[in-house]
């Protein structure tokens, strides 16, 4: 499955157990563990987004945060906002997360990413 992703040695794509399109609620942040690691997702205007799960500043969860009006990602800690679509920090303090491609097939969520540690 390459969905138009550049493929990168040691990065595959890997499905999420235990959720499904159709379990997701709209605009309801959730962490998951894939791989053995924990990672955001959202379900958001009919696109499914997957992030690192901490704040790259408080390394809190994000998925106890919320979302603002314009659907960006708050951090429960210091309220840092996070575009879900790229990762930009949209509050301005300058830092960056980091996000993963994602695709639905069917009802299956697939996220492409590292097997190893980051």
């Amino acid at each position: 499955m390459d969905n138009g992703v550049i493929q990168k040695p040691g990065f595959d794509w890997y499905r999420i157990e235990n959720e499904t399109w159709s379990s997701l609620n709209e605009n309801e942040l959730k962490e998951v563990s894939i791989a053995g690691k924990q990672i955001g997702i959202l379900k958001q205007k009919e696109k499914l987004h997957a992030f690192a799960a901490n704040c790259p500043h408080a390394g809190v969860p994000l998925c106890s945060g919320w979302l603002d009006a314009q659907g960006r990602i708050v951090c429960p800690k210091h309220k840092f906002r996070f575009d879900p679509a790229n990762g930009r920090n949209t509050s301005g303090e300058g830092y960056k997360l980091y996000t993963y491609a994602s695709v639905v097939r069917g009802n299956e969520l697939w996220v492409y990413m590292s097997g190893g540690t980051f």
